[in-house]
């Protein structure tokens, strides 16, 4: 358990965050650019020193101003993965692997070497050195470098942030891994919405210096404050699916989630597969009635819970087996005279749900 609750003042910017994280979870930190994300896990690590708060980590206290407490970064235990890998260029994989556990007791080491390698996939390149890596090969072995200090907490700033997309795409499997194998809790950085997705378990959404909602991440994504902090773009519903099947000769694949199945394009995931899918409100069409000769293939009955008006917008909260969010105008929203307890259809288009808004993430992994 991490339990983070500090405030600094640096020149003009104020921070004032306050979040809790759980053990083999990993919680992202999520912003725009100057939000404070890379500030807070600095001063987790000790690398730059909070005002006053709290900063716990289990049952030990890393920073308490009120008690006077400030371990100094060697003290704390922590892991941290920068945005390069910052392996030293004059040792091998396994010589740079090792560094990391000579810093620690050998009473105090709960990562395996071994373990470490099998997981990040670092057989074969034990005895280069890092000029011979690709990117995303320097990050795995950054990744096990911090590991294998048996750390109390995992930082990771970015870690994807350098990477091409194949590269990406590479790297994101081996940390969606570590949750689960090695029971440390992650804070994780990110702006990117498919790396939240994917990896996160709990969200802290930031803006401004100040930690504006938490929770999980369906539950924030759908919040008002998620789409408060894009300026109303980015209204979604994020819906916990799994997959049921597949139709090769329709190209689509069904999914099954609290309100029933959703048709989505074709996936390479095997049935029985853990997924989230992120559905945009504006992909979203309502209907007083039950349609009928449209291509659209998903068409969920529900009922409206709510009505939110920004500017020209309406978000209307949805209960369709679950929470789902539509927007439309609010021209359009008078026309079918929406109003809170009034039933209707909801309509995804499948096409609307593309690759990039679909993440294999494991409940709990």
């Amino acid at each position: 358990m991490i339990e983070v609750s500090i405030a600094k003042r640096q020149g003009d910017f104020d921070l004032s965050v306050a979040f809790a994280g759980e053990d083999g979870l990993v919680t992202a930190l999520f912003g725009p650019s100057g939000s404070g994300k890379t500030s807070v896990i600095s001063m987790v690590a000790g690398l730059s020193r909070p005002d006053r708060g709290l900063i716990r980590v289990g049952e030990r206290v890393l920073f308490d101003s009120s008690a006077g407490i400030d371990l100094a970064p060697p003290q704390r235990r922590i892991g941290y993965v920068f945005q390069e890998g910052r392996l030293f260029p004059h040792y091998t994989v396994r010589g740079n692997l090792s560094y990391g556990m000579t810093l620690i007791p050998a009473a105090d080491r709960f990562v395996r070497f071994d373990e470490v390698v099998e997981v990040l996939g670092l057989e074969r390149l034990l005895d280069r050195r890092p000029a011979r890596l690709s990117g995303g090969e320097k990050q795995r072995v950054a990744i096990g470098r911090a590991l294998l200090t048996s750390p109390t907490v995992l930082l990771m700033d970015e870690p994807l942030a350098s990477l091409d997309s194949a590269r990406k795409d590479e790297l994101l499997p081996f940390i969606a891994l570590l949750p689960s194998r090695f029971r440390v809790p992650i804070l994780y950085v990110s702006h990117a919405i498919d790396e939240v997705l994917r990896l996160a378990d709990r969200l802290v959404l930031m803006d401004q210096g100040r930690s504006i909602a938490s929770g999980p991440v369906e539950a924030v994504m759908a919040g008002p404050a998620f789409s408060k902090s894009s300026n109303g773009r980015d209204v979604v519903t994020v819906l916990v699916a799994r997959v049921f099947g597949h139709d090769a000769e329709g190209g689509v694949s069904v999914l099954s989630f609290a309100g029933g199945q959703i048709k989505v394009p074709r996936l390479p995931a095997p049935v029985g597969r853990h997924l989230r899918v992120r559905i945009d409100a504006g992909d979203v069409i309502l209907s007083l009635e039950r349609p009928s000769g449209l291509s659209v293939q998903n068409v969920f009955p529900g009922r409206v819970l709510s009505l939110r008006q920004t500017g020209g917008l309406v978000d209307v909260g949805l209960d369709v087996g679950c929470a789902l969010t539509a927007q439309i105008s609010a021209r359009a929203a008078v026309d079918l005279g929406l109003a809170v307890g009034m039933s209707l259809f909801a309509l995804v288009k499948s096409a609307a749900i593309s690759r990039s808004d679909i993440a294999e993430h494991e409940p709990g992994a």
